[in-house]
């Protein structure tokens, strides 16, 4: 072995060569999304270095954001460290939604807008900040968003890099590096993430070198010497081929003759290799390095010599010294570090127990005065100082915080760690218990908090009752989640066993039983659960309670038809004292607006809505906005406002994916709208996420929506085995469970597949069936379905959709009732025609021109002029649409009621005016 060991890391890059390259050549020429993880030491920034290093990037403008292990709560952390090196950019053609990051980027202010009036909604308001900051990095040119350590972001951070990453400018790449194993979940986003069609994604996942690699990494690090292959696999065993590992055990091998140490583990390894390095260092060193390694996270000279003991000055002189001998570095401007987390550690393992103590006793004095309290650090080195009553009391104080400031991973992360202090007393650990579980259930983006709810519920100190709010809280959250909503039912009964001694938190439980619109269970099991609430709420004291039970008591009988319902709502209050009452007011207001858009009461639902999303951003109720917009997106489908709406919805979906009352929504929307565009692909992906897998689990009328949905895309492609198979599980769900107003999309579709494949008899016994179901059920859009439902199987249906027609007009379900009014045989199909093209209902505009073709009368031309040049037509904007989808030409001539041959004609127009060369091609630039 070679005598002189003059470098603490490779020259050149070892062992990435292929992974580097894929990098190059992908992150210039267009937009990307790169995800690097690997464990600890593997080189993961070592490779987002040399990439932003190379020549190829050098026209891109680079923006850096580390995650901090010890971190204070403060959400988009990392994004806006990284935005803040944009001070003194110019920044061209921004829009004034921008100005909402000027309170998160005081260095910005001289180049953003002015910050927007306030919306009051704290979804919109987080949205506008997502915005904001995608209009920012559109506006700086090419560039890469680079963040470090992902496994300790906040969740503001990674719902905001899901935002940037569903959807990123088009000069923009995001490159994010993680450690899996550190992340909750182990997704690091959070939730399943796959790049959209236009945006080039990859994924690294970095292994350890092999024995060759280490050898070329030994070599390069010892100066080119030779490196004889016993001792590169010696080297390999000892350090496991983790890169950071080799560089500072070859490092504390200078003037040992090279001699490796025997078999230890890779820690004992570090802490060694920087005992040997710090040994040559004056004492005044050693103090700063400790210091450094005990507040965990890069300070400033002041900090590092309080905890140091030593004045400012011997600390600058010290920190000159550690910095050449490579143990120390200039993380950011005036803030010192160690260059990897593993180098902390060692350090820090290489300390005594008392010396421990005493610098974090001294990091406490350092800490204490700062402003804001850095309570998260303080909490911190009081648990490690052994300060247990400070260490409860800043522990609890920086999980409020972190809850006001809507960071619920750090109020988890410490409560959960507070809870696992022993010798609690059951007070401190049922209020501990139940904050903590308050918190889990009223995030929206924190990750796995039913095990983390789980976990308290393991706490054997907790008393019975605080134990039944828990569950009571574990089973509301597993409601929201798919495939979890049978689960919940067991777990909300088992709590109210518990809840003897709290009859409020009861009577929630029953109530949750006994929503109506929940799972499949059969409605007769759930009206004596509402039975139940309903008597409590006549004793009842408290508003705030009264208001949450009504909630769902209303909700779910308007849902169901209740005649007795809507002169009822009047018993609510239109205005309330506390944010309490303000927040269980606006979620009866938004349930009753959820159930008047399943009946049909379009105008009520409106109403209802304004009024509830308004109450719900005065109160902060984050997730009662989530369901009021999603509750918004299917109104505005029912009553013809699709303008912009499948981008609402998609965009929503996005914010929502793991919320299912939400999600399956929206998804349902998504899916009708695509059938009504002749998007096959797309409306059959969007209808399997309304609960149709697993209506036991599903948002019921949503599921009974999605299988309407499927049965009239099956039957409009003419697969009648399909659409019978679908309409017979759609109507077994009704029939279960016993709510026949929530078949008004299903009857009407199920009627025309009967007759369709030759069952006029199953089709008139459901319609009385269905008739039957709905009499003296308050359900407008039921009663108009079926009107609908006669006239499919009528000598003379006109007069029944006729009917039809005017009960839809009479709702302002303006789609459905043109649907009647086509079927009733209307006189003016080119005015309706144009109608549906306005309406964005492409396949429905097509069958009513070729009705007129087949007919003899010449459809009329559509919108717009005849000569479009190298623009694309309407017709052909239709056919490049469904290109992109995946149809083939076959397939888009039936969407579109044309032969191939035409088809085939348009397509090479749309190739030629678009530049591309192939179907391929032209669905990367349509899509």
């Amino acid at each position: 072995m070679p005598r002189n060991l003059l470098r603490t890391s490779s020259p050149v890059l070892v062992g990435r060569s292929e992974e580097l390259q894929v990098l190059v050549s992908t992150v210039p020429r267009r937009s990307t999304v790169v995800m690097i993880e690997g464990e600890a030491g593997i080189g993961k920034t070592r490779l987002v270095d040399e990439l932003l290093a190379h020549p190829k990037l050098a026209q891109l403008k680079v923006l850096v954001g580390h995650c901090q292990h010890l971190r204070e709560p403060f959400p988009y952390g990392a994004v806006i460290e990284a935005l803040r090196s944009l001070a003194g950019t110019k920044l061209h053609t921004i829009s004034p939604v921008a100005g909402a990051l000027r309170p998160l980027l005081p260095e910005l202010a001289d180049v953003l807008p002015p910050q927007p009036e306030p919306i009051g909604d704290p979804h919109a308001e987080r949205h506008r900040t997502l915005r904001a900051t995608r209009e920012v990095l559109a506006a700086i040119g090419p560039a890469v968003l680079v963040v470090e350590d992902l496994q300790w972001a906040d969740d503001g951070t990674r719902q905001l890099l899901r935002f940037l990453m569903a959807d990123p400018p088009t000069n923009l790449s995001v490159v994010i590096t993680y450690r899996r194993e550190d992340l909750a979940g182990h997704l690091p986003l959070g939730t399943a993430y796959r790049p959209p069609d236009h945006v080039a994604g990859i994924l690294l996942q970095l292994r350890p070198l092999d024995v060759d690699a280490v050898r070329v990494l030994a070599a390069s690090i010892l100066e080119h010497e030779p490196v004889s292959a016993e001792f590169a696999d010696r080297l390999h065993e000892r350090t496991a081929g983790i890169p950071f590992v080799v560089e500072e055990l070859l490092r504390s091998l200078h003037g040992t003759a090279g001699r490796l140490p025997d078999e230890v583990e890779v820690p004992v390894l570090l802490r060694d290799a920087f005992a040997d390095r710090l040994a040559g260092l004056p004492d005044l060193a050693h103090r700063v390095v400790h210091a450094a390694a005990v507040l965990g996270v890069p300070a400033g000279v002041e900090q590092l010599s309080v905890v140091a003991g030593i004045d400012a000055e011997q600390a600058e002189l010290a920190l000159i010294q550690l910095a050449r001998a490579g143990v120390l570095h200039e993380t950011r401007p005036n803030q010192y570090g160690f260059r990897h987390v593993l180098a902390q550690q060692a350090v820090y393992d290489s300390l005594e127990g008392p010396a421990r103590r005493q610098l974090h006793l001294s990091a406490i004095d350092a800490l204490r005065g700062a402003e804001p309290p850095p309570l998260v650090q303080l909490a911190e080195h009081s648990r490690r100082a052994g300060r247990r009553t400070d260490w409860l009391r800043y522990g609890e104080d920086a999980a409020d915080r972190a809850t006001e400031v809507g960071d619920p991973a750090v109020a988890t992360g410490l409560l959960q760690r507070l809870l696992a202090e022993p010798d609690l007393p059951t007070s401190e650990v049922d209020r501990l218990a139940t904050k903590l579980g308050s918190v889990a259930y009223a995030g929206l983006d924190q990750h796995d908090p039913v095990a983390t709810l789980d976990r308290v519920l393991s706490d054997q100190r907790l008393s019975t009752a605080a134990r039944g709010e828990v569950r009571l809280l574990l089973g509301r959250l597993m409601v929201r989640q798919s495939g979890r909503i049978a689960e919940a039912r067991m777990t909300i009964r088992q709590a109210i066993d518990e809840l003897t001694e709290r009859p409020d938190l009861a009577a929630r439980a029953a109530a949750l039983l006994g929503t109506t619109y929940i799972g499949d269970t059969p409605v007769a099991e759930q009206l004596p659960w509402l039975e139940r609430v309903e008597q409590y709420v006549g004793v009842c004291d408290s508003l705030e309670i009264r208001l949450s039970l009504l909630a769902n008591v209303l909700g779910s009988r308007l849902a169901i038809g209740d005649p007795a319902v809507l002169s009822a709502v009047s018993a609510l209050p239109t205005a309330v004292e506390s944010q309490a009452e303000r927040r269980q007011l606006a979620r009866a207001r938004c349930n009753l607006s959820d159930s008047c858009t399943t009946t049909g009461h379009f105008d009520k639902a409106r109403e209802f809505l304004t009024s509830g999303v308004r109450l719900a951003a005065e109160a902060g109720s984050p997730f009662v906005v989530s369901t009021a917009r999603s509750t918004e997106v299917r109104l505005d489908w029912y009553t013809g406002r699709w303008a912009g709406l499948a981008e609402r919805a998609t965009r929503l979906l996005g914010e929502y994916r793991d919320l299912l009352p939400v999600a399956s929504e929206l998804s349902l929307v998504l899916g009708f709208l695509a059938i009504a565009r002749g998007e096959w692909p797309a409306a059959a992906e969007h209808l399997g996420q309304t609960g149709v897998h697993s209506p036991q689990d599903s948002m019921t009328p949503i599921a009974i929506g999605g299988f309407a949905g499927l049965a009239r895309m099956w039957l409009a492609q003419d697969d009648l085995p399909a659409a019978s198979a679908i309409v017979e599980r759609g109507l077994q769900l009704v029939r279960h469970k016993g709510i026949w107003i929530w078949a008004a999309d299903l009857a009407p579709i199920a009627v025309s597949t009967f007759i369709a494949t030759g069952r006029p008899h199953e089709a008139a016994a459901l319609i009385e069936e269905f008739a039957d179901g709905i009499a003296g059920r308050d359900a407008p859009l039921a009663h108009a379905a079926l009107s609908f439902c006669r006239g499919e199987l009528s000598e003379d249906p006109e007069p029944h959709f006729r009917a039809a027609e005017t009960a839809y007009r009479a709702l302002d379900a303006t789609y459905l009732a043109a649907q009647a009014a086509e079927r009733a045989g209307t006189q003016d199909l080119p005015a309706l025609a144009d109608w549906y093209d306005v309406l964005g209902a492409t396949r429905d505009a097509a069958r009513c021109r070729h009705d007129l073709r087949s007919r003899g009368t010449p459809a009329q031309s559509r919108r717009g002029r005849r000569g479009y040049g190298l623009e694309l037509s309407p017709r052909e904007q239709d056919v490049a649409r469904l290109v992109s989808q995946g149809l083939t030409n076959r397939e888009i001539a039936e969407v579109l009621f044309l032969s191939p041959r035409t088809v085939e004609q348009h397509v090479a127009k749309v190739l030629r005016k678009l530049g591309a060369v192939s179907r391929a091609e032209l669905g990367r630039a349509t899509g």
